[in-house]
């Protein structure tokens, strides 16, 4: 089989930078942290318990550099994979860790892939059989562009859905890492270092109810049960409701300027795209 493209034909460009995926929530930041190997080594090695928002920052912008970098994309990758060249130590019970295992890198790329699916047919549109393969083929050829070994990607879409069938029920944990991460959805959010206390108590209730509807609506039902996180059938009728507004939206949605439905790095690549052809 040929290698799927990546570029302004591909699905995944139409969907990775869309402003919509935002309204997922950090669905795919605690599911990563749910493997006990990726979660150790956020717990260890990273920012993530000292600016909760600097850590997002730093992952998410590298990632849409991979994925839209075009000619660059390659090198780019290779870049974020050496991001991770230090990133090891010792497990709880005496294991070794290290973020670019195969089986641990693949996780945290995988949670991509499935947070675009995900965000795709709960706030856009349903995808078929086909578009579900076309999507997985170029997650195929976004992965390589990191440079990790393949033995963890698997083969086609089929195996892939068996693979996240697995994980979701034997191998993610509720580690401390990823609890952390949704404790604001009881506790509030974290104030961000450069925001003055009296305006953040000023505005953190509206932005703490909307944080916890989006972050809990935007989880696997497994996610839900393992962290213990509250959601009723009464917030879950309501997320749905919330969910098809957003679709009902998608015919006046291309007339939306491009700053407003895509993100930077994706707007970029798309002039780019347009410039040669």
């Amino acid at each position: 089989m040929t290698e799927a493209r990546l570029g302004p034909g591909s699905l995944t460009w139409r969907f990775f930078g869309d402003t919509r995926m935002a309204l997922v929530g950090p669905r795919a930041a605690v599911l990563q942290n749910m493997l006990p190997a990726l979660g150790q080594g956020v717990l260890e090695h990273s920012v993530f318990f000292e600016d909760t928002f600097a850590r997002v920052r730093r992952s998410a912008g590298p990632i849409l550099d991979t994925v839209y970098g075009g000619p660059q994309a390659p090198a780019t990758g290779q870049k974020v994979r050496d991001y991770h060249t230090d990133i090891k130590g010792t497990m709880p019970d005496g294991s070794r860790y290290h973020a670019l295992d195969p089986e641990t890198y693949y996780w945290a790329h995988a949670t991509f892939l499935d947070n675009m699916l995900y965000g795709v047919e709960t706030f856009i549109r349903p995808l078929s059989d086909a578009e579900k393969r076309r999507v997985y083929e170029e997650s195929k050829t976004w992965y390589r562009m990191y440079g990790v070994s393949e033995r963890a990607m698997p083969e086609d879409w089929e195996s892939f859905q068996a693979y996240w069938k697995r994980m979701l029920e034997d191998e993610i944990v509720a580690h401390k890492t990823a609890r952390y991460g949704v404790g604001y959805v009881t506790k509030g959010l974290p104030k961000p270092k450069k925001v003055p206390a009296p305006v953040w108590r000023a505005v953190s209730p509206p932005l703490n109810s909307v944080a916890r509807f989006l972050t809990v609506g935007g989880m696997h039902p497994r996610m839900r049960e393992l962290l213990d996180t509250p959601w009723s059938a009464a917030d879950e009728r309501r997320h749905q409701r919330f969910a098809a507004v957003v679709r009902s939206l998608n015919r006046v949605w291309p007339l939306l300027p491009e700053a407003v439905r895509y993100v930077p790095q994706a707007r970029k690549a798309f002039a780019r795209a347009r410039r040669t052809r």
